[in-house]
């Protein structure tokens, strides 16, 4: 497969340092990275510094001698599969949205027609100034994207908008931009992840170890997929998903009004949510001392949701989990057919090398006409998207 080739705008502010570190994540996924810098970009970083990490020449003058019988700025344009300015200044904006070209990089992004993505950073005050905004809006109404700046404390000491977004998130855009499959566009899909806990007394509770992995990688493949996602999550390490709706829940009840809240316009639900299954039949509204003796504690069925959506259903199509240590496929189709679901995904837990906390999985689709499809183990991200193309062949 042809590497994409992503042309990297730098312009001249304090954040060009972490442009570095965008370059190095994109050439370890092996993307084509060309840099232009600016000028001003010039006095913060050497442009050999950029192209040492994206092994090729980097362009600064737009009257130096090409390397190539070429004119840079439109063969730059034309190569492009995507461009990314970072950071991007309210100089830039303000040239772009105001139709100026008067150097290599305001020059390349008016001549390609490959989508280019503005990252902001510049000082609070500049950032909320009335100019600026105009100038992405205007920006943004032309087709322009935004990734938005994160709330922090800025290089002049001043703590509010404009710091650079964290670059895993910038190169995290990139991907979902980038990627080649687009059949989830327009559709809504919602996914559960982790565990749920069920309360003893207002310091203890009874869990599982769900570790949210598999949700949160089927929902960067939703994602980056072109569709609407909401993940509905338990309490995980995980960072949160940029482009991704998350809420947050703790409890079965908290998981349940989440998930009916959403349930009637998602197209695609899937749950991997580990829910407790028992709550405390007499929880205690104080902590319970401890006793010489022990303690017992009596547990009662909690809310079935994944049952309560199967009944529910209408044209959605509802998919399952199945994680067993014994007789996991007959378990995992007993599971389908009492659910009413269109899909289950079986997996072993008593496998030591996939699994709960492990970024791999090996598992077995099933589907309601009885077909399987096992998977060898792979990563959570793979299994992901084996798990959309199966749904999507059923459309």
């Amino acid at each position: 497969m042809k590497k994409k080739t992503i042309v990297l705008g730098v312009s001249g502010g304090i954040a060009v340092y972490k442009a570095l570190d965008v370059v190095s994540k994109l050439k370890k996924k092996d993307y084509d990275v060309h840099v232009i810098m600016t000028k001003n970009a010039m006095e913060f970083v050497t442009p050999l510094s950029f192209q040492s990490i994206s092994q090729n020449m980097v362009i600064t003058d737009m009257f130096a001698e090409p390397k190539a019988w070429e004119i840079q700025h439109i063969s730059l344009a034309k190569k492009a599969d995507l461009m990314v300015i970072v950071p991007a200044t309210a100089n830039i904006i303000g040239k772009v949205a105001n139709g100026i070209a008067d150097d290599m990089l305001s020059t390349t992004i008016m001549a390609t027609k490959a989508p280019v993505i503005f990252a902001p950073a510049m000082n609070t005050n500049m950032y909320q100034n009335p100019i600026v905004q105009e100038n992405m809006s205007k920006l943004k109404g032309y087709g322009y994207e935004f990734i938005d700046t994160v709330k922090g404390r800025l290089a002049c000491g001043d703590v509010g908008e404009g710091k650079l977004a964290d670059t895993e998130d910038i190169v995290q855009y990139i991907e979902s931009k980038l990627y080649d499959i687009k059949d989830l566009s327009g559709k809504k899909v919602m996914i559960t992840a982790g565990p749920t806990i069920a309360p003893i007394d207002p310091v203890r509770y009874i869990s599982n170890y769900s570790s949210g992995k598999m949700g949160y990688a089927i929902a960067e493949e939703a994602r980056d997929r072109g569709a609407e996602v909401v993940l509905i999550s338990g309490d995980v390490s995980i960072p949160d998903i940029k482009g991704v709706r998350i809420i947050k829940v703790k409890t079965n009840p908290d998981m349940k009004e989440a998930v009916l809240k959403e349930f009637d316009d998602a197209e695609i639900i899937i749950k991997t949510a580990a829910v407790t299954d028992f709550k405390i039949k007499n929880y205690s509204d104080i902590k319970i001392k401890k006793k010489d003796e022990g303690l017992t504690l009596e547990l009662e069925k909690d809310t079935d949701i994944l049952k309560t959506l199967g009944s529910m259903k209408k044209n959605q199509i509802l998919v399952g989990f199945a994680a067993e240590s014994n007789d996991v496929i007959e378990n995992a189709k007993a599971k389908l057919d009492k659910k009413n679901l269109d899909f289950v995904v079986a997996n072993d837990i008593s496998v030591s090398d996939s699994g709960f906390n492990s970024d791999d999985n090996k598992v077995t689709i099933i589907s309601r006409n009885g077909e399987e499809l096992h998977l060898e183990k792979m990563n959570k991200r793979a299994v992901a998207k084996e798990i959309f193309n199966k749904i999507l062949k059923k459309r």
